[in-house]
């Protein structure tokens, strides 16, 4: 066992800035954050930013439905914040914030909502060595936790083209904001960060040459294991709630299932919510294979044979593929699923690859007919599974971490 003075962070104080978002891949990915900060022998600190008014730190009774969604955050110390009632009727937030986003500027909302947020005096009392933000809307409050320390940035994706995507379903006021808008807004709190990670290989090279004169790492990161077995009947298809998973989840049920109805199909996850919001009819017809939100979406893996990914839409790294691939379950993909790694599909001969709705269903139904249950020896040795623990399992990412927070530290105090 590695004693504490041995390790890369003992001693440091971390702060980890994030969205107050739970059930979800950013979540995940704070997860990972947190446990290797804490394996290298930093006292972390977790920081939730909520984008709704009135979720000011000392209003526990706000947090209750949150804190109840996300127990793994409150095995140690966790922090809040989020803008009063009375920030989001003030001139200037109606003026400078609230006019832009009836017009479609999801960027301006989230960084002006972040930027009007209180935080704990007792935070604001710590002196941090590091503070991690996780995406460009909440660097107001990581340079505010900072204080001269460095900061890191994890972009996570290029979030103007997210909004992007989810501004095609909104009934915006003309004239409506421009991706160009939103990017400009995006890269310049960007700007303010000492070291930006980037989460998948796309966005790596995008922001490298957007932003030339920063300093950039990738990092992929880390994702939970997935249990191994003992296995079962269940055909999984994992999906939060956002407009790029209900864009994918709709082409399934739409264009690859029609009238068919396919055994033991089980949803995972509050898409359920978006399908139904988007398509109440296909919804209706399908609602037997919902079974919405689940407190360990890892688990869903354990009775599973089969791991559908019909992915369309969306962009950066899927955090539902990482967890796909820990299960070591056979997955049936969409191309587009794998977007953002550095990987040859060849190499994974238990995922077969459908990019038109007509071979998805045909392969769709060939994994059907095949019942067998890979056994948890079979899933642990598969390819799948190797590619996981090398790239984006906890090893993986406190290893890469290892090496450049404490150079980051140390470049600032010298």
């Amino acid at each position: 066992m590695n004693d504490a003075a041995s390790l890369p962070l003992a001693g440091r104080h971390v702060a980890i800035v994030h969205p107050a978002w739970h059930s979800c891949g950013t979540y995940r990915v704070v997860l990972g954050q947190v446990a290797a900060y804490r394996a290298l022998g930093a006292r972390v600190a977790p920081v939730a930013i909520c984008d709704m008014p009135g979720f000011t730190p000392e209003r526990a009774w706000r947090w209750r439905a949150f804190v109840e969604a996300t127990p793994e955050l409150s095995k140690g110390e966790r922090w809040f914040g989020g803008a009063p009632f009375h920030a989001f009727a003030a001139p200037r937030f109606l003026r400078d914030v609230l006019w832009p986003y009836l017009h479609g500027d999801q960027a301006v909302i989230r960084a002006g909502v972040a930027e009007r947020a209180e935080l704990a005096l007792g935070l604001m009392d710590r002196r941090f060595d590091l503070v991690h933000c996780n995406h460009f809307f909440l660097m107001s409050a990581a340079r505010r936790l900072a204080r001269g320390a460095p900061v890191l940035l994890d972009s996570h994706d290029l979030q103007a083209r997210q909004f992007a995507l989810m501004n095609e379903h909104m009934p915006w006021l003309p004239p409506r904001v421009t991706y160009e808008q939103m990017l400009a807004r995006e890269l310049e709190l960007m700007r303010g960060a000492d070291l930006l990670l980037h989460l998948n290989a796309q966005e790596y090279d995008d922001f490298r040459a957007l932003l030339p004169e920063k300093q950039h790492a990738l990092l992929y990161p880390s994702a939970p294991e997935a249990p191994l077995g003992p296995g079962g009947e269940d055909i999984l298809l994992v999906a939060s709630n956002n407009s790029a998973n209900v864009d994918s989840v709709c082409w399934f049920l739409r264009e690859v299932l029609g009238d068919t109805k396919i055994p033991h199909l089980r949803i995972v996850g509050n898409v359920d919510a978006g399908v139904k919001a988007r398509d109440p009819a296909l919804f209706a017809a399908h609602r037997a294979s919902f079974v919405g939100r689940i407190d360990d979406p890892g688990a869903a893996y354990a009775t599973a044979r089969l791991v559908l990914l019909p992915t369309i839409s969306g962009h950066g790294l899927s955090i539902k593929t990482v967890e796909a691939l820990a299960s070591g379950l056979p997955l049936l993909s969409t191309s587009h699923a794998f977007r953002g790694m550095h990987v040859d599909l060849a190499r994974f001969p238990d995922v077969t690859i459908a990019d038109s709705a007509e071979d998805f269903a045909r392969a769709l139904k060939a994994a059907v007919a095949d019942v067998r249950v890979p056994s948890e020896a079979q899933r642990a040795a598969s390819e799948m599974r190797r590619f996981y623990d090398a790239h984006f399992s906890l090893d993986a990412y406190r290893a890469n971490l290892a090496a450049l927070a404490p150079t980051l530290i140390g470049a600032r105090h010298t």
